[in-house]
This record gives C-alpha cells, sequence and structure tokens, in this order.
C-alpha cells in the first residue's frame, strides 16, 4: 500500500486568536477521494485553511512525507497543491481565460483537460467572469486549480447552492479529476460523498470523531444522525444535510 499522500497530525487552527481546530490527526490516501464531513461551523473550512496556512495553526502537516506547516501558502501551492475555496472567489472583472491564465503555475497548463471537462466554459473564455451563473463560476473555480498538475486538491463545498444539474456535472468534473490527483473534499451533499468518497473524515468540535470508509458511514444510519445531524431520503437511501435545503437553488 502506498503512503499518504497528506498526513496531518496535531492540527490547531486560530482565527483572531479563537481557537477553530483543535489537536485534529488524519491521513490523505495518495489517490481516490476523502470527504471532510461534519456539522455547520465544526471547523471544515478552518481545517483546510490550516492545512494551507491560511489562517494561524500549529502541527504537523507532511504532503509527501515533507513538512509543509512551517512553509507560507505559495510555497504550499507551489508543492502541488491545488485548492478551490468555498464560495468561488473568482476574479469577476476579468475574463475566463484572465483568470485561468493566472493560475497556472508553469509552462506546461492543461487547457486541453480543461476545454474537455467544461465545454461551457471554453466557450465562454473571453466573458467576465462576474457575469456567469453561481454554477459557471464554480466551473471556473474547479478550472482554475485543474489547469496545472497537482499532488493534491483541496475542494471546500463545491456544490453549495447549485442546482441538481449544476451538482451532477461538478461531482462528474471531480470524479474525472480524482483519476489522475488525490482529493481532499469538504462536501455536505451526502449523495455526493456516496458517488466519489472511498474515505471519509468527520469532524466535530473542531476534532476528529470518525474516520474510515465511507460505506462503513453512509451505511449506517445512527453514525449519519449521530455525527451528522441530517434527514433521511429513504427514496433514495441517501442521507440529505439538512443544512443544504437549499441544494435546489441556483445561484445567479
Amino acid at each position: 500500500m502506498s503512503a499518504p499522500i497528506l498526513v496531518v497530525e496535531g492540527l490547531h487552527g486560530r482565527i483572531a486568536g479563537q481557537q477553530v481546530v483543535e489537536d485534529v490527526s488524519f491521513e490523505v490516501p495518495a489517490s481516490g477521494v476523502t470527504a471532510l464531513l461534519g456539522r455547520n461551523g465544526v471547523g471544515k473550512t478552518s481545517t483546510i485553511k490550516s492545512i494551507l496556512g491560511l489562517i494561524d495553526r500549529t502541527g504537523d502537516v507532511r504532503l509527501g512525507g515533507e513538512r509543509i506547516d512551517r512553509l507560507p501558502t505559495h510555497r504550499i501551492v507551489q508543492r502541488g497543491v491545488g485548492y478551490v475555496p468555498e464560495d468561488r472567489e473568482v476574479f469577476g472583472s476579468l475574463s475566463v481565460a484572465e483568470n485561468l491564465r493566472l493560475a497556472e503555475r508553469d509552462d506546461r497548463p492543461r487547457r486541453e483537460l480543461i476545454e474537455r471537462l467544461f465545454p461551457d466554459i471554453h466557450a465562454r473564455r473571453a466573458q467576465r467572469a462576474g457575469t456567469l451563473s453561481g454554477g459557471q463560476q464554480q466551473m471556473v473555480s474547479l478550472a482554475r486549480a485543474l489547469v496545472n498538475e497537482n499532488r493534491l486538491l483541496l475542494v471546500d463545498e463545491p456544490t453549495k447552492g447549485l442546482a441538481p444539474r449544476i451538482v451532477d456535472e461538478v461531482a462528474a468534473a471531480l470524479a474525472e479529476a480524482a483519476k489522475t490527483v488525490p482529493i481532499l473534499l469538504v462536501e455536505q451533499n451526502l449523495h455526493v460523498i456516496r458517488k466519489l468518497a472511498e474515505r471519509v473524515v468527520v469532524l466535530s468540535g473542531g476534532r476528529v470523531v470518525f474516520s474510515g470508509s465511507a460505506a462503513d458511514l453512509l451505511d449506517d444510519e445512527a453514525r449519519i444522525q449521530r455525527y451528522l445531524g441530517v434527514a433521511t431520503d429513504e427514496s433514495a437511501h441517501d442521507a440529505v444535510p439538512a443544512a443544504s435545503i437549499d441544494i435546489t437553488e441556483e445561484l445567479r
């Protein structure tokens, strides 16, 4: 079995002096999708930001065996960590093409992959990103990460607020990306998690309370209720987070 691509041990994170990540430890395998789950406000996004050095943190974070917790964010990205932030954060006044060019780290951008995965975005490459729909902006955000060869992708809430059709497109793009790069995915939609993730890490109160097979969690309604506090969609035999009830509304 290959060594994990990411090892996090004793990670603590703080925002404005307040502890938001508390003694978090987990591993991300060198392939596939690992989902980072938990109720709203438990520290999922803060954990991602702590790994990247976007907030104050202490602890041991290793990428491919190399310690990165003492590096600034741009050095971590240069070592092959792609990041898709929550709420997209595209440059609205720039064109789609300009957003992608700004993200390119070397002289071998994967433009053909972007064209294949996101044909609608490719067709709109001259359009200002701020005029796109929420779903289209999410595609741009994903494309910015995938345009580079990465060793690891950190993807934060990629389907939040999107219409079901767009959710399916985002999930398909992530599934394609996961064939070549491991992904740590923060996601509320458990239908998406069931499609994509092999492993899950569950946070509660800033700590890890479960780590293991995605099937072991998703097939156990008691665990889902205890750790995630969700309603069960009996017809689909999937859990749908109550916090994600707006998933049918596409952002404009």
